[in-house]
Order: structure tokens, then C-alpha cells, then sequence
């Protein structure tokens, strides 16, 4: 009778944990269903940056003459504007995982020349189309070295020949599809994740390939370059190209549909689109141009004088160039209101401390200018120890001066600031050097200065510095 009652506890126990498991599995389960992870247009918000995907090609997103250009990227920076954040843009090096990126919390849109498919809205979801264009087969017209090369006019004709694609586009789909339709086999030739549609189009006309796909609008503007390309054989009906955001961003999807409803009615919509797939010559320029720096990895006429000194300073040479670029622009012939000349705008005083006159050229310029900015560093090196940080010290006392930066130090100090931290610390107290409460504060020895300038100044130099990285990192991984 014992072993028996014994026998119902030990059941009655076994049943009791089994049920307290499933419990706390349940229990754990909506911990983490309650725990998941959403980043919407609150977040972007909160953040004070809208990060952006990108794709690196002469329409989309690039480098010329120093400034960051490109259809999608002056869309970018206009929705990011709208929205009052900041546009931190993220250049995807393997495109075929780019929605994977998204999902991944790498960014929070895509904005790379990307057509919605079925495929695709099952996992994204896409904002309204910023474009509407097919699918054209891009191929060489036949010539006396390509006797055996006849043009395809039809679809069908594609049988038996070679395409080369990447594997995960949009393109890649359709050519399978389009094996079907016609009853036959198309040889699809996959290449390398990180190829872009125009680097295809360049082997295409160079003979290197005889075939590839490309959306009709970014063909268009790529035949300007290629007068040999054919590109008239649509494989597609018309699609959408549109950006993506992830299923649990509703708010920014609503966000970015408001505004491109309002801005696709704009004038200055009308001319960022003219700008990129409507003017043929000004597109033949800037490709042809040493200052394309996503084909020659070139920023300015002077990146060998800049790299040289860079190498003695421990600066990153692009982050010098943007420096260069924000003084003149590149233009070694500027004189400011002030008199500042040159490439680095030095003031005269400054400059004949380093023995230059206004007869200097470029590298005497860039020279002493470089030299006046290791001796500002050394300044800031007792009071700002992280090198990086000091950098944006340095920026600001290159443009104001040090005693107005020393000024912002000595408010943080009293303001209970971080004083060896520029960001929302000593760049918020440059800023009040603006109003009398603080220009006039005890601490202050130099008085008024219009912090906004300084301010402005160091913000666009690194926005700029990380473009320049973007692409010349792009660059020198093809």
C-alpha cells in the first residue's frame, strides 16, 4: 500500500514539474516575444541619424570634385532634413545581402536603385517608387571583330547565350523566369556579390562579356559613355524602383511616403533626376574626370602633396583633404574677405611665420598648412588626451582660433561639462559664446564669437571625411 502510495507521489510530482517547465517556457517565451527588437521612426529620431544603405555607382551614390553627389544621396539628405536628423550614409560591399544588412540593424532603409519584387515585400516593405523603368538586355552592336555577334531584338533570341548577373538581383530572377517563359535555357553566369550593374555595362561595350541586364534608365545614361551599347531590348514590363525599410518600421515607411508625395511635385525634384539620368554631358564629364573618385580613387589635384604630410602628422590624409575642401574647394588660386590665401586659407600673419608669401604654391601651401595644424594639436595635448577627439578641438581652433576654444573649455568647466569632449559638451558651449550671458562670463577672455561658424565648420569637415571614406575604401577593394 506504501509503495504504492509512493508511486502516485513520484507520478503526481513528475506531472507537476512537467507542467511548471511548460510553464516557465511559456512564460520565457513571451519574455522574449515582449522583448523583440524595433528600431522606428521614433528611434531614428532619438538617435539624431537616419542611417542609409547605399549602393556606390555613378547615379546612386559618389564622390566628385571633393563633394558627395548621387541621385539617391541628395534624396537621402533632403527626407534626413525633413525629418530633422542627421544622414550617416553606409555603402553596402556585398549586394546581395543588402536586405540582410537591413534586417541586421545595419541601417534603417536601403536606397540603392532597388526594384520591388514579390520576393522581396516578403521580407521588407517597400516606401512608394521614386522610379518607374524595364529591364533592358545591354549588348554591343556587332562590329568587323564581332562578326559571329548578331543583336538579340526579341527576348527569345537569348536562348543558349550567356548572361552575366548578380545572382540575388532583380535581374537574375527575371532571366530565370524568362527561361521558362520561352521554353528554353538561358546560361546565367553569376559574378561577384560586390559587381555593380555599371561595372558589367563597362565589360559589356569593352567585349570583355557580350551580355548583361540593367534597368532602362540607368542603361540610358551609361550609353552616353558607351555610344556601342545596344539597349532597346526590353526583357521586363515596366518595375518599380523603389527603398526598403524593415516590416516593424511602419512610421518611417509612412514618413518617407508623405514627403516623397509632397517633394515628386517639386521643381527641385524634377532637376535632381535631370541631373543624374537627363544630362548625358554632364555625365560624360564627371566620369571622364580624375575627380571621379569612384573610379580613380582621386579627391583632389593634390592627394600626393596631402598623403606626404599625412604621414608625418599621424592625420588621415582624407580627413586633410576635407579640410582642404571646406578652406577653398580645392581652388589654390582663393583669397578670402579676410585675406586668408591658398589651399588652406592661411591668414598672412600665419603664413609668413612659415615663410610663405603670396607667391606660394600648392605644396608650400599645404606645407605650412599642415605644420600650423600639428602646432594647434600640441596645444590641446594637456588638455585632451584621446588623439581622435582632439582632432575635432584642432578643427574648431583652425577655424576660430584657440583662445575662443579655450574660452568653450573653461565654460564647460564651470557648466559641469566634460571638457575633453567636444560633441554636446565644449561645442555646446562654443555655441553660447553667442550670448552675452556667456561671452561676458568671468571665465571668457576673448569675448564675442559666433559659434554657429566654428561649429558648422567641424561638423561638415567629418561629415565629409566619412564620404571620403566611403568610397575611396569602395575603390580600393575593386
Amino acid at each position: 500500500m506504501l509503495r504504492s502510495l509512493g508511486l502516485i507521489y513520484l507520478l503526481f510530482v513528475g506531472i507537476l514539474s512537467l507542467f511548471i517547465s511548460c510553464e516557465e517556457k511559456t512564460d520565457s517565451k513571451n519574455v522574449s516575444d515582449s522583448d523583440s527588437k524595433t528600431y522606428d521612426l521614433i528611434e531614428v529620431k532619438s538617435s539624431g541619424k537616419l542611417k542609409a544603405l547605399v549602393d556606390n555607382s555613378s547615379t546612386s551614390y559618389f564622390v566628385y570634385k571633393g563633394t558627395p553627389m548621387g541621385f539617391e544621396y541628395e534624396l537621402l539628405s533632403r527626407f534626413a532634413k525633413a525629418i530633422d536628423v542627421e544622414l550617416e550614409v553606409k555603402p553596402v560591399k556585398d549586394l546581395n545581402n543588402i536586405i540582410d544588412s537591413l534586417l541586421s540593424y545595419e541601417g534603417d532603409v536601403i536606397a540603392a536603385n532597388l526594384t520591388v519584387t514579390r520576393d522581396r515585400t516578403q521580407n521588407v516593405s517597400f516606401t512608394k517608387p521614386l522610379i518607374r523603368s524595364k529591364q533592358v538586355l545591354v549588348q554591343r552592336f556587332p562590329n568587323k571583330d564581332d562578326e559571329a555577334l548578331a543583336l538579340v531584338e526579341r527576348p527569345s533570341e537569348l536562348l543558349g547565350k550567356e548572361v552575366y548577373v548578380r545572382k540575388n538581383s532583380s535581374f537574375y530572377n527575371r532571366l530565370l523566369n524568362l527561361s521558362d517563359e520561352i521554353g528554353g535555357e538561358i546560361y546565367i553566369k553569376e559574378v561577384a556579390s560586390n559587381t555593380t550593374v555599371e561595372q558589367l555595362i563597362k565589360k559589356v561595350a569593352k567585349g570583355e562579356i557580350d551580355y548583361t541586364v540593367a534597368d532602362e534608365h540607368v542603361a540610358k545614361i551609361n550609353k552616353a559613355f558607351y555610344p556601342n551599347l545596344h539597349i532597346k531590348t526590353a526583357i521586363s514590363l515596366e518595375q518599380q524602383i523603389a527603398w526598403a525599410v524593415r516590416k516593424e518600421s511602419p512610421d518611417l515607411l509612412i514618413a518617407i511616403n508623405e514627403w516623397l508625395r509632397h517633394f515628386k511635385k517639386t521643381t527641385d525634384y524634377r532637376v535632381i533626376y535631370l541631373k543624374y539620368f537627363g544630362n548625358t554631358t554632364l555625365y560624360r564629364t564627371r566620369v571622364r574626370s580624375q575627380l571621379f573618385t569612384s573610379k580613380s580613387g582621386q579627391l583632389s589635384p593634390y592627394d600626393q602633396i596631402v598623403k606626404k604630410y599625412a604621414k608625418e602628422t599621424g592625420w588621415d590624409w582624407r580627413l586633410l583633404t576635407s579640410l582642404i575642401y571646406q578652406e577653398s574647394q580645392f581652388n589654390h588660386s582663393a583669397v578670402s574677405w579676410t585675406g586668408a590665401q591658398g589651399l588652406m586659407q592661411l591668414m598672412p600673419t600665419t603664413a609668413a611665420e612659415y615663410g610663405l608669401d603670396s607667391s606660394a604654391g600648392p605644396h608650400q601651401n599645404i606645407s605650412a598648412g599642415i605644420e600650423y595644424l600639428e602646432w594647434i594639436n600640441n596645444q590641446f595635448k594637456e588638455k585632451v588626451s584621446d588623439p581622435e577627439e582632439r582632432k575635432k578641438f584642432v578643427l574648431a581652433a583652425y577655424n576660430v582660433g584657440l583662445g575662443h576654444v579655450f574660452d568653450a573649455i573653461r565654460l564647460a568647466e564651470k557648466n559641469g561639462k566634460e571638457t575633453t569632449i567636444w560633441n554636446n559638451n565644449v561645442a555646446e558651449m562654443l555655441l553660447n559664446k553667442a550670448k552675452p550671458e556667456y561671452y561676458n562670463d568671468e571665465v571668457v577672455y576673448y569675448g564675442y564669437c559666433r559659434g554657429s561658424e566654428p561649429y558648422k565648420y567641424v561638423n561638415e569637415i567629418l561629415s565629409r571625411y566619412e564620404h571620403y571614406k566611403n568610397i575611396t575604401e569602395q575603390v580600393s577593394e575593386l
